[in-house]
């Protein structure tokens, strides 16, 4: 009996022993030294490094700060940024990279990275700026990165990401720049992005969103430049409260199933550069207040039911493109059509459009 109880006693000290030095273990503060196993670690992942960038540059010989792609700050001395874009590497992320605990720029652009991204990316609690843009990742949305609260950038354009955007995206305080283009995402958008009141661009094109717009989207967006939600399944009509985007320089929601009137209030954005509206289903006039957009460069409607007359363009003078292609314009064309001195593109097929004035 006392054998068994000697032996039980020993093995609860062993365990509280092995507890005790994972403790320590994890207590033991980061380093520069902590840094190079990280990286060295992505380096192990790295299936294919066809310049031989790291494979000849990454190594234990020389100091992680001269390395290829990192930088290290001066304050610290610990990996600050890490930049690898544009070296066509192949490859997955290991959770390791999340020890890189100074990190606040994380760029691997146009390489050929796949897989999903690791949990441990939420480690990075100092992270200001990500782009993983054209790459080949998969999964759902990676919600660890709604746990990032300093970021400002982050771009996951050109990837394959699936599943729904996250409402938790809104933890986001400071995101500035937004842009998950060409992605595989569904669902609708949640309202509560458009609370991200320090938003200057949102870029959601080409994905399968649905469903419709918040009608107080541009509630809270007192510094948003530019929209682009074109190329998804969005539908409803144009919120109203447009015009309180006052700062908007491009507003792109093309090839969505839009419908109703275009909103006159949209006439007050005298910011306005690229208006892109063609291929949804909207129809009535253009508001007269459209004449007011004297900083418009670029005002695309093809493929709806407006139906209108060419006069509303005849003042702005910064017009370079207009494409009003299948649509219901109607009217004489005025020959004054030639003072708009900076017009280059101008599609008025499939139209009414009955000749041209004397």
């Amino acid at each position: 009996m006392e054998k068994k109880l000697y032996c039980i006693f020993a093995y609860a000290f062993l365990i509280s022993i092995t507890f005790l030095m994972l403790s320590c273990v994890a207590k033991q503060p980061m380093s520069l030294a902590t840094d190079q196993t990280a990286l060295l670690s992505l380096k192990q992942h790295i299936t294919s490094d066809p310049s031989l960038l790291l494979a000849t540059n990454w190594t234990n010989s020389t100091s992680v700060c001269s390395w290829i792609g990192v930088t290290c700050s001066l304050r610290h001395r610990r990996v600050a940024a890490l930049n690898l874009s544009n070296m066509a590497l192949s490859g997955t992320i290991p959770p390791q990279l999340g020890h890189l605990s100074f990190l606040v720029s994380l760029d691997l652009t146009s390489n050929h990275f796949h897989g999903d991204l690791p949990q441990e990316l939420s480690l990075l609690r100092r992270l200001k700026f990500i782009s993983f843009r054209l790459n080949n990742f998969t999964g759902d949305f990676p919600l660890m990165f709604c746990q990032l609260p300093k970021l400002e950038y982050l771009n996951l354009r050109n990837n394959s990401f699936i599943g729904s955007i996250p409402n938790s995206l809104s933890n986001l305080t400071n995101l500035q720049f937004l842009d998950l283009t060409s992605n595989s995402l569904s669902g609708e958008i949640p309202s509560a992005i458009f609370n991200i009141s320090t938003l200057v661009s949102i870029g959601l094109t080409g994905n399968e969103l649905s469903g419709s717009l918040p009608t107080d989207m541009c509630s809270n967006l007192p510094f948003l430049t530019r929209i682009y939600l074109s190329y998804n399944q969005l539908s409803g009509a144009i919120p109203t409260n447009i015009s309180q985007c006052s700062r908007l320089e491009v507003l792109s929601i093309s090839n969505n199933s839009f419908s109703g009137q275009i909103p006159s209030e949209m006439g007050y954005i005298t910011s306005l550069q690229g208006l892109y509206l063609g291929g949804n289903n909207l129809n009535g006039s253009l508001p007269h207040e459209i004449g007011n957009l004297q900083n418009l460069v670029t005002f695309g409607v093809e493929q709806n039911e407006i139906s209108s007359d060419f006069s509303i363009f005849m003042n702005m003078s910064s017009l370079q493109n207009i494409n009003l292609w299948r649509n219901k314009f109607t009217g004489i064309l005025p020959r004054e059509v030639g003072n708009i001195t900076m017009l280059t593109n101008l599609q008025l097929q499939e139209n009414h459009f009955t000749g041209m004035t004397e």
